[in-house]
């Protein structure tokens, strides 16, 4: 009897498992007729954008992600302005924004390649 209890219960060990990492079989809806995909790469129309990307993050961490988030983009944006004076987050080519917590707290990483309009020729 106590082998017959070992191999069901490492049978049902191997299911979870399977379950845990088995791929989700909901699919996505198909996105909607021209519709930008949120991972758009290149610069903006009508804007060109430095060689290399930046990253920005506040001073420690913050008790609300979106304080956080909101002080990652204020220290990307005194970054890129460095480079070019009228850079903006909203304008960023390729931004992402990353986040860890620790317990209540988190801090974030605003990252993004800083463009500005083309000057007129």
């Amino acid at each position: 009897m106590p082998k017959i209890t070992s191999i069901c219960g490492i049978m049902l060990s191997v299911v979870i498992l399977a379950l845990m990492f088995a791929p989700s079989k909901a699919a996505e809806p198909p996105p909607a007729a021209g519709a930008v995909s949120p991972t758009q790469s290149g610069p903006p129309k009508g804007y060109e954008c430095h060689d290399k990307a930046l990253s920005g993050t506040g001073p420690g961490f913050k008790s609300s992600q979106e304080e956080s988030e909101e002080a990652a983009i204020t220290d990307w944006t005194g970054n890129a302005q460095a480079i070019y004076a009228d850079a903006d987050w909203k304008t960023a080519n390729d931004p992402r924004m990353e986040c860890v917590k620790q317990g209540l707290y988190s801090k974030c990483f605003a990252i993004g390649v800083p463009c500005h309009p083309k000057k007129a020729e």
